[in-house]
């Protein structure tokens, strides 16, 4: 009788340990600008989505450029970040900091995400998991991160609870900065102008009779109007023409 070995068998019931991964390396992409973060944080994880995303900010004269996120809460906080109006440019693992840990020793943090805005203000963000965030030697870890970090970096550094983008919310998140990369400036004031002149407002599709549009370019517009304040909606559920919409 020949003896079988089967890898992982089935008497074993934690999960396969699997080879780490290198990380992955782009190659140049014809028409975006590479990523230009300190660190590639694109190596395989069991806990956390590593997210690949096009992007663009006025700094770089709009031409796409590839951010790298080490989640997908983090990419949610990007995408949010670049759909308000005031931010003028935005990157993704922008530097590496030593701090002192617990242990007394130096140990070295990329941050996550450095966003500029127009009027010259730098905002460091700081996205972990809500689990994470409760225990009290991550807090002290970010205490420690914010001391270490050079004041001529940012002005102030944020802490962003992952958990607050939920898969919906990222969803929404998503066709938001697709649309409001797409312009229609003039869309957005026939359907604001309406939103404002209308008594009772209760779906966005009470709009669309009400507007010289197609539905495909209000939907659009609709989009555009939440994500820049203008409309507010729930954004923890999907966004659609019966959403429940108003005027902010």
């Amino acid at each position: 009788m020949n003896e079988i070995i089967i890898d992982h068998d089935t008497w074993n019931y934690s999960e396969a340990k699997l080879p780490k991964a290198p990380k992955i390396e782009l190659g140049p992409i014809h028409g975006l600008l590479p990523f230009d973060g300190v660190r590639n944080p694109s190596a395989r994880s069991a806990t956390s989505h590593r997210v690949f995303l096009p992007y663009q900010t006025a700094a770089n004269n709009w031409r796409p450029q590839i951010g790298i996120c080490e989640s997908s809460g983090e990419a949610a906080a990007g995408l949010e970040a670049l759909i308000h109006p005031e931010t003028y440019d935005l990157r993704f693992q922008p530097l590496t900091i030593k701090y002192r840990g617990e242990d007394n020793e130096f140990h070295d943090y990329t941050h996550d995400l450095l966003v500029t805005r127009y009027d010259g203000s730098r905002r460091l963000m700081f996205v972990r998991n809500e689990h994470s965030l409760t225990k009290p030697s991550t807090q002290r870890q970010i205490r420690a991160i914010a001391a270490a970090t050079p004041r001529s970096v940012a002005d102030d550094l944020i802490i962003i609870n992952a958990n607050d983008y939920s898969r919906q919310r990222r969803e929404n998140l998503f066709r938001m900065h697709r649309y409001v990369f797409d312009p229609d400036p003039e869309a957005d004031e026939i359907l604001l102008s309406t939103a404002r002149g209308l008594r009772t407002l209760y779906y966005l599709q009470d709009l669309f009779q009400h507007v010289p549009l197609p539905a495909a370019r209000a939907f659009a517009s609709g989009y555009r109007l939440v994500a820049r304040g203008h409309l507010r909606a729930n954004l923890d559920n999907v966004f659609w023409e019966y959403s429940r919409v108003e005027v902010a």
